[in-house]
């Protein structure tokens, strides 16, 4: 039984005759190892000892049900000291073959920018013609050598030849007015004079008349009546003669003043005319300057407004060459900087002539004219690479340019150990820029070493390991 009971099954024995229900009760207290009396048992002790034997636990099998909570315990201790005195910094392993490693050194910083220039003449001259018409002729083509006042196309306007039709008809009947006006007043002319030469012939007789009879009545030859009218009468004659004389010369000044009006009414008919007659010239567009025809932008029939653009003229007596600069250097870019270009073996300077304010698609236009010697053979469109001064060299602390700059915009880098084989991601500042070198500001010390290559593939990570 005893074996029975350390195997935990009981089965029925003829001589236990105990119930079912007493065994299994017997059965849970035998897999406790713990027995008590129960008032319902009934069992002596010397039965007890006769059916089950108590199984005592060792003191490693107490202490094992322990053991899970020390070892939780021991790995949470685990994580709290790595995470209070364990570097977190994120670790990228990566070859030392897909790194480009550079030294910092202090060096002459020599600030100026790179960019593209193209060739174009110093000026370019918009032909527009003044009169608008119908294309009958195209002279010379694009790209001939022309003269100033060398015709490039021909107009047709039937308008304008009906207008100088009419102006000729208009200036030739003021030609006929004023002619038979000048007729009429020559000949009124000659009418005051003749009757102005009338009244002083009737003046003098009538003087001398009076004249006479008043010594005559001195002497008491006539009567009183007769001397009294000869006087009036020659008082009459002198008072209208006085008043045809004051009419003649309002007249003659009239006459003179309208003769000068009707003159210069003349004088500007025949201007007009002039002028309609120079419209007419115009139907000829010539060339404004000596140069080359860079453009021409008409075809045979086509009809030309006044003032259309229908072409350009070069100016080829010199040249300039006009660059797109990045507009984070429009504040440092004045007229009268300096720059150079390499054509051949040979250098050549410039100077900022112009420099326009509009900003488009974040450049800004420059102008440069040359100082000096001209390249040979040099050609409108030629394109020349041009490094323009924006200042002084200056001793400075150097890095060369590398595509770390595009992820991290200057304001961080990867520099590496003394061993070499760990790279750490420190804050640095940039100052100016030329197309070589940046100029370090804050960050960084001559003989460091730094990764200038693309941080695209670690640009989350704060340790590099080189292999």
């Amino acid at each position: 039984m005893e074996q029975r009971a350390e195997s935990g099954v009981y089965s029925s024995y003829p001589e236990s005759r105990m119930s079912s229900t007493k065994l299994n009760d017997m059965e849970q207290r035998a897999e406790s190892g713990v027995y008590s009396g129960y008032p319902e048992s009934r069992m002596s002790s010397t039965k007890l000892n006769d059916m089950d034997r108590i199984i005592e636990k060792t003191r490693t099998q107490r202490l094992m049900k322990y053991w899970p909570y020390a070892a939780m315990g021991c790995l949470l201790l685990a994580i709290g000291l790595w995470l209070v005195f364990g570097s977190h910094a994120s670790t990228l392993k990566v070859s030392r073959e897909e790194l480009t490693v550079s030294d910092v050194r202090k060096d002459e910083f020599k600030d100026y920018v790179r960019t593209n220039g193209q060739v174009m003449p110093i000026q370019v001259v918009q032909i527009s013609p003044e009169e608008g018409g119908i294309v009958m002729e195209k002279v010379v083509e694009e790209g001939t050598h022309v003269r100033k006042g060398d015709v490039i196309v021909r107009l047709s306007n039937s308008n304008l030849d009906l207008q100088i039709l009419n102006a000729e008809a208009e200036l030739a009947e003021k030609q006929n007015l004023l002619r038979n006006t000048q007729v009429a007043m020559q000949q009124d002319r000659l009418n005051n004079q003749t009757e102005q030469a009338q009244l002083d012939m009737d003046t003098q007789r009538k003087q001398r008349t009076f004249e006479q009879n008043r010594r005559l009545y001195d002497e008491k030859l006539i009567s009183r009546e007769d001397y009294m009218q000869s006087e009036e009468d020659y008082q009459l004659s002198a008072k209208k003669r006085s008043l045809v004389s004051q009419r003649l010369k309002q007249d003659s000044i009239y006459r003179t003043v309208q003769m000068d009006q009707m003159e210069d009414n003349l004088e500007n008919m025949r201007r007009n005319v002039v002028l309609v007659r120079q419209r007419k010239d115009k139907l000829e567009v010539r060339s404004a300057i000596d140069g080359e025809l860079g453009l021409l932008d008409v075809e045979l029939g086509q009809s030309i407004q006044p003032g259309q653009k229908i072409g350009q003229l070069n100016d080829l007596s010199d040249y300039k060459v006009q660059a797109q600069i990045d507009e984070h250097y429009i504040d440092r870019v004045r007229q009268g900087l300096t720059a150079t270009f390499q054509r051949g073996d040979k250098q050549y300077e410039l100077q900022v002539r112009k420099v326009y304010p509009e900003v488009r698609q974040g450049k800004f236009r420059c102008d440069f004219i040359f100082r000096g010697e001209r390249p040979e053979n040099i050609r409108t469109g030629q394109t020349y690479y041009i490094d323009l001064e924006l200042g002084q060299p200056e001793q400075a602390v150097l890095i060369p340019r590398g595509t770390f700059f595009q992820t991290t915009g200057g304001q961080w880098i990867f520099v590496l150990d003394k061993s070499g084989s760990k790279a750490y991601r420190r804050n640095i500042r940039i100052g100016r820029q030329n197309p070589q070198y940046y100029e370090v500001l804050e960050g960084l010390e001559p003989g460091e070493r730094v990764v200038t290559s693309g941080y695209e593939a670690f640009k989350d990570n704060e340790v590099l390991v080189i292999k």
